[in-house]
């Protein structure tokens, strides 16, 4: 029975001020669940930022009330300032005055250019592997490709790093087959795992090669032992590594020599390179497979032509270009120890990669507000859930144009306002 059949007005009114009392209030359900994040010192707010041409890591804040501030970006991706470099602004230019804006389609249906060929290739070289797989997000290229390996090899077991970033996660937990997480490079942990599976099933290993809460590396070459022992395939994570280490900026396997043991590269080209876009490289085969199945690329439009176009200029100019990897992880040697003479608690596992543990969401956010608002420096902080409760932190990310003025702008901030808020620099330290 529907409204539209019941003739008596009266019952109508009944039955409708009946819906109204049993109906849900999801605004109020929304305020709770947003009140919760500010009574926990985890409401993340988003900073206007406009980023100059040729200044990075300058930029001008532009805030609620209208007004405009100059900034320095602290905590930005970029790491090494290539999505100001020249070599990559012509070729998106001259993309777009080639063929427009957008790529007109899926990689399926009229959205594959050269200039997304042009970058596979390109990748597939960068990490000597048979081909590249694009996808318009790292994010996506592995939770595309994770959830998809169980269709292509029935009866897959995935063996994950507790520490995977968000995006393995959802792909392993979506591709409804059997996983197993080991404790965060623990060796002996997933020796155990793997060793009590059945030696018939097919496995395959996912990891990071750089985490990037902590800048900790993964043990590669004990996981690859471990995964030709059990007969596993490799994938691993190099999204903060590509374009900052080895000879040609694929990563922290190649820096290593150990990228030929990797069965399944994943990098991003929305960090080091400076554009946007993720990809996958491996096996003709494989790349092929995942190109076949998975609905995260099949369904997707494709990049922009031109920005394709950037990232393919940026990987072939980074894979030349060793001075700016070296400048990049001289000026992070330098932040860490000059953060370290003055006490403050900072992780330090070698890579270009700066945490400043505070531990507590409260006063982690009241820092982040008061370098802005008081000395105009940028940097988020990071909270539950991207980081365990209690380690909440600022993370630094110095790349080769935070020079000497920049870096002494900071290093004086923190000291002034530490001490300002009242944080135990021995007791947060030890």
């Amino acid at each position: 029975m529907t409204l539209r059949t019941i003739q008596n007005p009266g019952l109508i009114w009944a039955l409708c001020r009946k819906m109204k009392e049993v109906s849900v209030d999801y605004t109020a359900q929304l305020d709770v669940a947003i009140d919760r994040l500010h009574e926990e010192g985890r409401y993340r707010t988003f900073i206007d930022i406009e980023r100059k041409r040729g200044q990075f890591p300058h930029a001008t804040w532009r805030k609620d009330d209208g007004t405009e501030s100059p900034v320095t970006v602290w905590c930005g991706n970029d790491y090494l300032g290539m999505g100001q470099h020249p070599v990559v602004l012509t070729a998106m230019h001259e993309a777009v005055d080639a063929t427009g804006a957008g790529s007109g389609g899926t990689r399926n249906i009229s959205g594959t250019t050269v200039y997304h060929k042009q970058l596979e290739n390109e990748l597939a070289d960068l990490h000597q592997k048979e081909a590249a797989l694009l996808f318009t997000s790292a994010y996506i290229a592995n939770d595309a490709t994770l959830s998809t390996l169980p269709k292509l090899f029935p009866g897959l077991i995935i063996y994950s790093d507790a520490l995977n970033h968000a995006s393995m996660i959802e792909g392993v937990r979506r591709n409804g087959g059997a996983k197993r997480i080991f404790r965060h490079n623990d060796l002996d942990h997933l020796r155990e795992l793997l060793a009590a599976d059945d030696p018939a099933a097919p496995k395959l290993i996912a990891f990071e090669s750089v985490y990037s809460m902590d800048g900790d590396f993964a043990p590669i070459e004990a996981i690859c032992d471990l995964a030709d022992e059990f007969g596993a395939l490799t994938y691993i994570d190099e999204v903060h590594s590509v374009g900052m280490y080895g000879p040609r900026g694929a990563g922290i396997a190649a820096r290593d020599g150990l990228m030929g043991r990797l069965d399944i590269i994943n990098g991003t080209l929305a960090k080091a390179y400076g554009v946007m876009g993720g990809y996958i490289a491996a096996s003709a085969k494989m790349c092929d497979a995942i190109r076949s199945y998975a609905p995260g690329f099949i369904f997707t439009t494709s990049l922009p032509p031109a920005v394709a176009a950037g990232a393919a200029a940026s990987v072939a100019h980074l894979k030349t270009d060793d001075s700016l990897r070296l400048r990049h992880q001289t000026q992070a040697k330098i932040l860490k120890l000059r953060l370290k003479g003055m006490g403050l608690p900072i992780i330090d596992h070698g890579s270009h990669i700066v945490p400043l543990i505070v531990g507590n969401p409260v006063h982690t956010k009241k820092l982040s507000d008061m370098l802005l608002s008081e000395f105009g420096i940028y940097v988020q902080p990071i909270n539950f859930p991207t980081v365990p409760r209690g380690t909440e932190r600022l993370r630094f990310t110095p790349s080769p144009v935070h020079g000497p003025r920049e870096m002494d702008a900071l290093v004086s901030a923190l000291d002034s306002l530490w001490s300002h808020c009242a944080l135990n620099r021995a007791e947060l330290a030890g």
